[in-house]
């Protein structure tokens, strides 16, 4: 019988225990023949030996079965055994999840000499039988020889080689439906293991913000003289990027994202022509590509039934998109002075910044649960024009605050293909400084934000080469957009 045939192992390994009680009963009767010429107290310890042996024997196939049963129902450890035929002793199932075959029952032969040349009694019974279950013998029950190749690289030994601890560490990570790889490679790490994945996306994100503008002053320090407008500014930013994601081994994985960006928005006023109740509206748009960003990812713990998996990441965006400081605001209509915009959108934020985060990762079929926590310093940098004012020029060097970021969220997978999620995350982000040449740097009143959004997920796995992640996250906190919709559709070839 050939150890790669899993189902014809557990039939052979039963069919051995009608074998094992019919060679039982021979070895009682040979038993019986030598105790006729012995005396009672001969006869006693014989007997005594014979069934001890005997227990042992049917212990080991309790044993045996029962793991059979446990392997049928997917629940035997995996393993490396010897290889049938070998009649090695082994508890440890074999390379395809099942038990080895058990070796043929030690006989116990009266009058013959006790294995390996020990002296034991006059029925031939060891004094010290070796232990069916032992599982550290590699000889055939019965026999006086050691196995050659126990503790080698050999078949017979590989129960105690490296190898077969990686691959006990290896079997002992969960096995994850296609629903929970999904929600893996979406909210925790992308693939390893030398896979090249392409996931391209498209995203729609909303801004509406209202502010009440003041143009006069205060006579007599109470009565306010001049308009009071409300502003009211709508955005759009829809932004298709490419993710190209490769991993260079088992552990360590790199990508490179490039988005481009499309903007529109629409700014609205009152007190057009001097009246307050008079609204009038401009729509400005730009698109550009935005800030190209590339990390790395390495795992430092793989998933196991005891310990999350916890990957660490460090990611780097350049300033490619157009950058916000210099941009002007100008007069959109020569008759309405309050109707005021900027001449272009920005697409990206101008800086050098890095990110270094943590994300862990743990499943509990059919929920999986996740959490991630990171810190982006922003590079500070110098720009020949910071103002808003047309015809005015004021250089500086501007230092964005560094932003604090975390969220957790769980996970279901409701079928072998598809799942949903849900999860909190929040950006806290301290006031942004200014520095004029010459002079110290100046906190921007009104920069420190704090971004909180909640977000739900829906995931459908197509085949194994594609997936379509769909997403929703709405705005809890003024920092934050209103709303964004999004969908991915990753590749993996």
């Amino acid at each position: 019988m050939k150890n790669d045939s899993g189902a014809r192992a557990p039939r052979s390994a039963l069919a051995a225990i009608p074998a094992a009680v019919l060679l039982l009963a021979l070895s009682q009767g040979a038993g019986a023949q030598a105790l006729a010429g012995q005396s009672v107290e001969e006869r006693l310890n014989t007997l005594m030996r014979v069934v001890d042996e005997q227990q042992r024997q049917i212990h080991s196939l309790e044993r045996q079965v029962t793991n059979l049963e446990m392997a049928q129902r997917g629940r035997g450890a995996p393993g490396y055994g010897g290889p049938a035929g070998s009649e090695a002793v082994a508890e440890q199932p074999g390379a395809d999840g099942l038990p080895v075959p058990l070796p043929p029952l030690a006989q116990v032969t009266p009058g013959a000499p006790a294995p390996g040349g020990s002296t034991g009694t006059a029925t031939g019974v060891p004094v010290n039988p070796p232990a069916p279950d032992s599982g550290s013998s590699g000889a055939p029950a019965g026999t006086g020889t050691t196995p050659a190749t126990a503790g080698t690289s050999g078949p017979a030994g590989t129960a105690g080689t490296d190898g077969t601890i990686g691959q006990t560490q290896k079997a002992a990570e969960p096995v994850r439906t296609p629903a929970e790889e999904a929600v893996m490679q979406r909210e925790h790490a992308p693939l390893f293991d030398h896979k090249l994945t392409l996931d391209w996306g498209i995203s729609d994100t909303y801004y509406d913000r209202r502010q009440l503008q003041l143009s006069g002053f205060l006579a007599l320090d109470a009565i306010f003289l001049g308009n009071i407008n409300l502003g009211q500014t709508k955005s759009h930013q829809v932004i298709a990027d490419l993710d190209t994601r490769y991993g260079l081994t088992d552990r360590i994985s790199v990508d490179v994202d490039v988005p481009y960006i499309y903007r529109h928005s629409d700014f609205i006023v009152g007190g057009a022509g001097g009246a307050a109740n008079t609204l009038s509206d401009a729509s400005v748009n730009s698109n550009a590509i935005g800030d190209v960003n590339f990390g790395i990812y390495y795992q430092f713990l793989k998933e196991t039934n005891n310990f999350p998996d916890v990957v660490g990441s460090l990611r780097v965006k350049a300033p490619t998109g157009t950058s916000p400081f210099g941009i002007k605001v100008v007069q959109l209509t020569p008759d309405n002075t309050n109707l005021v915009a900027p001449s272009k959108l920005p697409t990206g934020t101008g800086f050098w910044n890095i990110t270094a985060g943590m994300s862990v990762l743990k499943t509990y079929d059919p929920v999986v649960l996740f959490g991630s926590v990171s810190y982006t310093y922003n590079i500070a940098r110098s720009f020949a024009d910071i103002s808003s004012v047309s015809g005015q020029t004021q250089p500086a060097t501007v230092k964005l605050g560094d932003i604090v970021q975390f969220g957790g969220g769980v996970a279901l997978a409701f079928s072998d293909k598809d799942s949903a999620s849900i999860s909190y995350t929040m950006a806290i982000e301290p006031s942004s400084k200014t520095k004029s040449p010459g002079s110290d740097y100046v906190k921007v009143p009104g920069s420190e934000t704090t971004a909180s959004v909640l977000n739900f997920g829906l995931n459908h796995v197509v085949n194994r080469h594609l997936t379509i992640n769909g997403a929703v996250s709405v705005g809890l906190t003024p920092d934050a957009p209103n709303f964004v919709v999004g969908v991915r559709f990753p590749y993996t070839f």
